[in-house]
């Protein structure tokens, strides 16, 4: 089974904790998870078993889509509920529905964000939230972030509750979103909820439960719910090796274009989808020198 399962994450539970129901319910243990969610938030968290774990780091690299709620008023030191209050606003401070508006849309765009030491980010090879937990907090020198917030949306605003839509780059916290706009409005803030609605190409509708995952095993249709490898991978053109080439492929050789196939890569294009007649074997990645093209294995899947 070299597939990738989207499964729903409930709250209360670490990506690892999922990764490892996975390997029970299947029976396999080369199994990772794509990016941590957070222990209190839930949804989309797309898993790669098998071979498919070669791709964890692209499905990564996708972009994210959330729901969340903000509750102002009160700032933690993990910047979600869990936490710690570091910092309660005054009973009679006012929220203002336009000011609340102005200082989450101050946030779309390419900024700089700091992130939470509460996280699974590492300083020295250690995770920062390890090193605060453990008094080493002076270990740590938050750096800011380039991230890429691409839009916010409100859905609803009730007093000091907050919620948004968001789609936004790899690497980005809300929490941070959250606790940066209690900084803007002087009154603090946390993150209260959060649902993860899609990663890249997985979403909550191609998405299933563990229950679900369980029954689906135990009726022999599991596969039926998972993805192929090279789903997530259609950003890459798709080049189909002749017959003769593909042993010498898969075995590290450079293939020039006159043995391609099909191919729809175009100038500029770094890397391919290859595949034979019958299978996806991989990532290749292209060259071109005196004019003509060839390719390379950089990642193989058979």
């Amino acid at each position: 089974m070299n597939k990738i399962v989207s499964i729903l994450k409930p709250t209360g539970m670490t990506s690892h904790d999922a990764v490892s129901i996975v390997r029970r319910i299947t029976g396999i243990k080369k199994v990772g998870h794509t990016g941590t969610l957070d222990p209190d938030a839930a949804g989309v968290l797309p898993i790669c078993i098998g071979r498919a774990t070669k791709v964890s780091e692209l499905i990564l690299n996708k972009e994210k889509s959330y729901i969340c709620e903000l509750t102002l008023g009160s700032s933690t030191d993990t910047y979600d509920s869990s936490g710690k209050i570091i910092y309660k606003a005054d009973d009679d401070f006012v929220y203002n529905e336009e000011e609340i508006k102005k200082a989450l849309m101050s946030l779309v765009g390419e900024i700089e964000q700091y992130p939470p030491k509460y996280s699974a980010l590492k300083v020295n090879g250690k995770r920062m939230c390890d090193l605060v937990r453990k008094g080493r907090e002076d270990e740590i020198v938050l750096k800011p972030r380039k991230v890429n917030i691409k839009k916010i949306e409100i859905l609803g605003i009730d007093k000091n509750k907050v919620r948004f839509y968001t789609e936004c780059s790899k690497g980005t916290y809300i929490r941070s979103i959250c606790y940066d706009v209690g900084e803007i409005l002087g009154c603090g803030g946390h993150m209260s909820f959060l649902l993860r609605t899609s990663s890249g190409k997985f979403n909550l509708e191609n998405s299933i439960t563990f229950e679900e995952m369980e029954k689906y095993m135990q009726e022999g249709t599991l596969e039926n719910y998972m993805f192929d490898i090279d789903y997530t991978l259609d950003m890459y053109p798709k080049i189909i090796l002749a017959d003769n080439a593909i042993k010498y492929y898969v075995n590290g050789g450079i293939i020039e274009s006159r043995r391609f196939e099909y191919s729809e890569y175009k100038e500029g294009d770094e890397y391919a989808r290859v595949y034979s007649r019958d299978e996806f074997l991989g990532i290749g990645k292209l060259k071109s020198a005196d004019g003509k093209v060839s390719i390379k294995s950089d990642k193989i899947f058979v």
